[in-house]
């Protein structure tokens, strides 16, 4: 059998007569019976009762009694209380250990707390304090805590109905507290805990994630900050790999020329070009159709890969058109003698380029117009329009390169959103003149 823990005691309830122990003895003031509620002064041999009263068996997540393990030191959770400043309510956990003295373990929306009790004042430096160089910055003032429930032991006479004046001063993931009465005053820093520490301690439910309408303690930091740090430095990269990509495998190589000419309003050319040589599966191909002396027309151009051996065929359109005049306003012009195809993807192989080209004009330049006799227009001076083809391997799609940069940016933009809308809800609470851009910015700094 272990040996007894020499420093708890035992005291008989006057109440109901109860057992009730005492972690801390020589330390606790005050004592509350676990079993009916009556608060107990406990330096008093006789153990006098400070009041009675009854309240609902509270259903605490770290019970009375329960040993854990927080930055290498063993506490024991001997005293409980819950508190309220009308806006939000709070529990704390008195620990307790004999040689490193009490802790206040501080659960708010799942959220928890180490608080450690400063035996100086913090350095003021304006409106700011600074504990161990860290720099706190006001965020409640004026507010009162109450106490509301009261149960196990404590180091002063603690009673239902305790009030204290509070003020907190706030650095991203720690909380600078100020509780004074008309007796005294303490202070004591406040560090978030994260959720694998409470779990592993005191095996308690993990803390809920953050989801836009909840909101945030006031020295919690922002969960997106971090991740924004990460994505950053990955999207960059990611862009200039995507850049160097682009700029070895997306540009045309191999370029081949091919031409026929057409007349204007005349019969559809056809003409067969090749062999275009494709070594490699899933080749994109570049066509660019030029008619460079196309004028008050426009030239159809149908043009298909023909795989020579499966007679597979891969097609594409160009409407290359120009038109110009003056008017009132002056010279204008419009259409495009150059259009550039693009083929996403052909089977390796060889191809034959069979090309449809049919030019039509529009105007009054040359002799033309419509002759009975062949029931057709005549094209008399009107000079034959050029088609020039070239065929090259490979294809950059501009399309393709903003989807991959959509989704480069995509998770830092949403968590620059989310984080925005933290901090928004948590700088919400703040009491006085609404936040500015360097309490927004808080919310970015490391702890």
């Amino acid at each position: 059998m272990p040996p007894e823990d020499s420093s708890v005691r035992t005291l008989s309830c006057p109440t109901c007569g109860g057992t009730i122990a005492m972690r801390a003895a020589g330390y606790t003031v005050t004592l509350a019976c676990e079993y009916c509620g009556t608060l107990i002064d406990a330096t008093n041999p006789d153990a006098r009762i400070i009041t009675r009263y009854h309240e609902m068996q509270a259903s605490l997540d770290i019970p009375l009694g329960t040993r854990g393990t927080l930055r290498g030191v063993e506490w024991e959770a001997i005293g409980w209380l819950q508190r309220t400043d009308g806006w939000a309510a709070w529990e704390e956990y008195l620990l307790f250990n004999p040689y490193a003295g009490y802790r206040w373990l501080i659960a708010q929306n799942g959220r928890w707390s180490l608080g450690t009790m400063l035996t100086a004042a913090p350095q003021r430096d304006g409106p700011d304090y600074i504990v161990a160089g860290r720099r706190f910055s006001p965020f409640y003032s004026g507010s009162t805590a109450r106490v509301t429930r009261v149960a196990g032991e404590f180091y002063w006479r603690v009673k239902v109905g305790e009030e204290v004046r509070a003020t907190d001063y706030v650095r991203p993931g720690f909380m600078l507290s100020l509780e004074q009465d008309d007796r005294e005053k303490s202070w004591t820093v406040s560090e978030l805990l994260t959720g694998r520490e409470i779990c592993a301690a005191f095996d308690v439910a993990s803390p809920p994630a953050w989801l836009p309408g909840m909101t945030p303690l006031a020295h919690q930091p922002s969960p997106f900050a971090r991740r924004l740090k990460e994505w950053w430095p990955v999207a960059a990269l990611s862009f200039m790999a995507l850049l160097v990509l682009l700029t070895l495998f997306g540009g045309t190589m191999q370029p081949q020329s091919f031409s026929l000419s057409v007349t204007p309003d005349g019969p559809s050319v056809s003409q067969t070009f090749g062999p275009i040589e494709l070594p490699f599966g899933r080749q994109a191909m570049t066509v660019q159709a030029m008619t460079p002396n196309v004028d008050q027309g426009w030239v159809d151009i149908d043009i298909s890969f023909v795989n020579r051996r499966t007679q597979d065929s891969y097609d594409a359109y160009a409407l290359n058109e120009h038109y110009s005049g003056q008017d009132s306003d002056g010279y204008w012009s419009e259409g495009s003698p150059l259009q550039t195809l693009k083929i996403a993807s052909l089977p390796a192989g060889t191809y034959d380029l069979v090309v449809d080209a049919q030019a039509h004009h529009w105007g009054s330049t040359g002799n033309w117009g419509w002759d009975a006799s062949s029931g057709t227009y005549k094209t008399e001076g009107l000079p034959p329009v050029e088609v020039i083809l070239t065929v090259a391997r490979g294809a950059r799609f501009a399309s393709n390169f903003w989807l991959a940069v959509l989704l480069i940016l995509s998770p830092p933009v949403l968590m620059l959103i989310l984080h925005i809308m933290f901090e928004n809800a948590r700088l919400a609470q703040k009491d006085g003149e609404p936040a500015d851009a360097d309490d927004w910015l808080q919310g970015m700094q490391a702890p």
